[in-house]
């Protein structure tokens, strides 16, 4: 099964767009990377960037940081499924 990343929209317009097209053009990842209205993060959206990588709320300062939480959490993911 893939990894999944999941987007707010209003985060994605704030703070996550740069992240978001990151990760839909790696290669290497293959993640399923998906925007949503809203995630019910409500509040955190407005603060910083932040994405749910397989259901898991990640947040760091910037969107460089983020990039290297979600590939770092789906890489832990993936070692645990083997």
């Amino acid at each position: 099964m893939k990894p999944l990343v999941e987007f707010c929209s209003s985060n994605v317009s704030s703070y996550s767009k740069p992240v978001m097209t990151a990760l839909e053009n790696d290669q290497e990842l293959d993640a399923d990377v998906v925007e949503y209205g809203c995630l019910g993060h409500c509040g955190e959206c407005y603060m910083q960037p932040f994405a749910l990588v397989n259901g898991d709320f990640i947040t760091t300062e910037n969107a460089d940081e983020l990039i290297e939480a979600i590939k770092k959490k789906i890489r832990e993911d993936l070692e645990a499924m083997e």
